[in-house]
């Protein structure tokens, strides 16, 4: 059997409670839920302009005085440069240096046999003395002829016979000697030897071989690489610089690597119409032989000075559709200055344009700034640029403004 139905008056006050208790849970609900997702609305919000704000580094602008330096590549020349050949016909008997030596002016090089040009000066000193023998007699003779002639006891035309017969052998005895000299001057050309100072190359002719005069091919090489010469080309928009350097102060070439420093003391004649470079040189006195010809070289050359230039990093200049410009940050806003830039030694850039001292310039992120856009500056804050422009070897073009 079921039990009896409980009494109407105990059923009604707990179910008002229990739905009291109820329509309370369900309304702190809804307070506790709109709570936390206006609270993750605003977060998202501020995370998402935060996020939009793009992140840069910057760097301040400087006043300082820029040097107008060039770095460019240079090449190390030889003063002086001889292809030793022979001046007479015959078999190199031996070589008298080691290849790669240094030989002073006046060395024996080569000895070519000296047995045919010994011979030949012997032959040629023989007919001399003949033809001197003969001019002496016909000296007589005239001088006997002309002593007739003056007593009437020969004709004219004997004395005059007499007479020519002796000029005719003083001619033969002056070619006489001429060819003795001749026949001693190639007796010493057998003997090859050394016609400035310098370091030899490789032997390009072995003893053995037969050389001529007329032929063109060398035996060997000299150098002279004390002094040495460091060629180098400098852009023709630098031409106004150099000439008036050189009217002033003297242009000097350094070389980075080595600390040596020497005037510059030739400049080309002409601009070269393909690189649109003009050369430039400067004597070494390359005392320990470091520098070997053709050898590249690292070549500093400083050709004027900007006081009180308001310098950047190159990093920190765009190019743009109405000329070159930095971005200034301002607050946390990105603002474009449009500058000029005087010179650029491809670190640092001095400019002119309206920004002063202790601005800060954009020098990454500028691909993902807009102007006036927020930015996030990105590393800490703002860091100092390089003082001066280190060892950069090899000259990068300036932006044009």
């Amino acid at each position: 059997m079921s039990p009896p139905p409980a009494p109407a008056s105990f059923i009604t006050p707990r179910r008002q409670v229990a739905r009291k208790y109820l329509l309370a849970g369900v309304a702190l609900a809804v307070l506790l839920g709109g709570y936390w997702y206006y609270s993750k609305s605003g977060d998202a919000a501020g995370g998402g302009r935060a996020a939009n704000a793009a992140p840069v580094r910057v760097v301040r602008v400087t006043r300082r005085d820029m040097p107008v330096v060039e770095h460019t590549l240079g090449t190390v020349v030889a003063n002086i440069t001889v292809n030793v050949t022979s001046r007479v016909q015959g078999v190199v008997n031996s070589a008298a240096f080691k290849e790669g030596q240094f030989v002073r002016k006046g060395d024996l090089l080569f000895q070519i046999d000296p047995r045919g040009f010994q011979a030949a000066l012997e032959q040629a000193r023989a007919v001399l003395a003949r033809d001197q023998a003969q001019f002496a007699n016909a000296n007589r003779d005239r001088d006997r002829y002309i002593s007739l002639a003056q007593q009437g006891a020969i004709s004219d035309q004997q004395r005059a016979t007499a007479v020519t017969n002796a000029d005719v052998l003083a001619a033969t005895v002056a070619a006489d000697k001429a060819a003795v000299d001749m026949a001693a001057l190639n007796l010493d050309y057998s003997k090859i030897r050394a016609p400035v100072d310098g370091k030899t190359g490789p032997l390009l002719i072995q003893p053995g071989n037969m050389v001529s005069a007329t032929s063109q091919a060398p035996l060997v090489t000299i150098q002279q690489v004390q002094p040495v010469k460091i060629s180098f080309s400098l852009p023709q928009s630098d031409l106004d610089r150099i000439q008036a350097r050189q009217k002033g102060s003297g242009l000097s070439a350094m070389l980075d690597k080595r600390g040596l420093s020497a005037p510059v003391d030739f400049t080309g004649n002409a601009v070269s119409g393909q690189s649109g470079t003009i050369e430039l040189r400067a004597d070494f006195s390359n005392t320990d032989f470091s520098l070997v010809p053709g050898q590249l070289v690292d070549v500093t050359v400083q050709l004027d000075d900007i006081p009180a230039a308001l310098v950047v990093p190159r990093d920190s200049v765009n190019d743009g559709p109405d000329g070159t410009y930095v971005y200034v940050v301002t607050g946390d806003r990105a603002v474009t200055h449009p500058v000029k830039i005087l010179f650029d030694d491809s670190i640092n850039a001095a400019v002119a344009g309206d920004i002063k001292p202790g601005d800060t310039v954009i020098t990454e992120g500028q691909l993902r700034v807009e102007p006036g856009a927020t930015v996030r500056v990105l590393g800490g804050g703002v860091t100092d640029q390089p003082a001066d422009k280190s060892k950069l070897h090899i000259r990068v073009p300036a932006k044009q403004g």
